[in-house]
């Protein structure tokens, strides 16, 4: 009857230590049935084979407790994709930049670099270096620039619908003079890069293409140390023929007998020959004279 009735007890109440201890160890046996049983690594098996569990889950388990692991997408949504910074859009070509300090693209064939044009204010530039320009020469000893390092360069608000407004307008080209404060330092280091050694007063640090024929203000390919012109008078000053060829070739310019381009490009191949080729009626002054006004080169 004791029997029965512990017997009986126990089943209605979980007590007696025995049997429970009885109990948790069939779990614990099924349990470890259960492990072995399953793969090493899966979520089931996590205290069987920790040490495979922590590498495929280093955040600790969440694939068991139902949620993802931080930074996964969600289920069916595949993960963004960003382009790395500067890239170019998918399908289209990348784009190619110069390496730094690379000197800008040639021009086509024919044609004149394009200046920055006027600034507000103007800085120093940089010239060629010492000795690696030389002069050339025409048959009546007229110098002409070094085409690598004075090729030219034109003003980019100066163009055949501009030219009411720039050249043509009198006065235009004192108000985008650069200032002696910056052209007589370069004057200086351009005169070591043609290798000019006489008095620098007597020599013209000269715009190629003229102001008063839309070239550049102050693009160091614009600019050159011209020499003395043979045919210059004495104690007159740096003027030279090359000043009044240009106010020539501006005024054809401006009543429309001379196209602007075909001008410029005249002008940098050979100052004095550019009538000529125009066709503009002229010759240069004998003993170039003129001071250097606002409508010189």
């Amino acid at each position: 009857m004791l029997a029965t009735a512990c017997a009986a007890a126990l089943t209605a109440v979980a007590g007696c230590s025995s049997d429970s201890s009885k109990n948790d160890d069939d779990k614990q046996a099924k349990g470890a049935a259960g492990a072995s049983a399953t793969p090493s690594g899966s979520s089931a098996g996590s205290s069987a084979n920790p040490s495979a569990n922590s590498s495929a889950n280093p955040s600790g388990s969440s694939a068991a407790s139902g949620g993802a692991p931080s930074g996964t997408p969600r289920t069916g949504s595949p993960p963004a994709r960003s382009a790395p910074a500067g890239s170019a859009p998918a399908g289209s070509a990348p784009a190619r930049s110069a390496p730094a300090g690379s000197p800008p693209p040639a021009p086509p064939s024919g044609s004149i670099p394009v200046g920055p044009g006027p600034q507000p204010s103007y800085a120093v530039q940089q010239q060629p270096a010492a000795g690696s320009c030389h002069y050339r020469f025409t048959p009546a000893k007229e110098p002409l620039p070094d085409p690598a390092c004075t090729p030219g360069a034109t003003n980019p608000k100066v163009t055949q619908a501009t030219l009411k407004t720039t050249i043509c307008r009198s006065g235009y080209t004192a108000g985008i003079r650069p200032p002696t404060s910056v052209t007589s330092r370069q004057k200086t280091a351009n005169a070591a890069a043609y290798g000019y050694k006489g008095p620098l007063g007597d020599a013209e640090y000269s715009h190629l293409i003229g102001l008063q024929l839309g070239g550049d203000p102050n693009d160091a390919r614009n600019l050159w140390v011209v020499p003395p012109s043979p045919a210059r008078k004495e104690a007159k000053g740096p003027g030279n023929a090359k000043d009044v060829v240009e106010t020539q070739l501006k005024n054809a310019v401006c009543s429309g007998k001379a196209d602007l381009v075909k001008a410029q490009q005249a002008v940098a191949r050979d100052w004095t020959t550019a009538l000529d080729v125009l066709g503009v009626p002229g010759k240069a002054a004998k003993g170039g004279t003129a001071s250097l006004s606002d409508e010189d080169g």
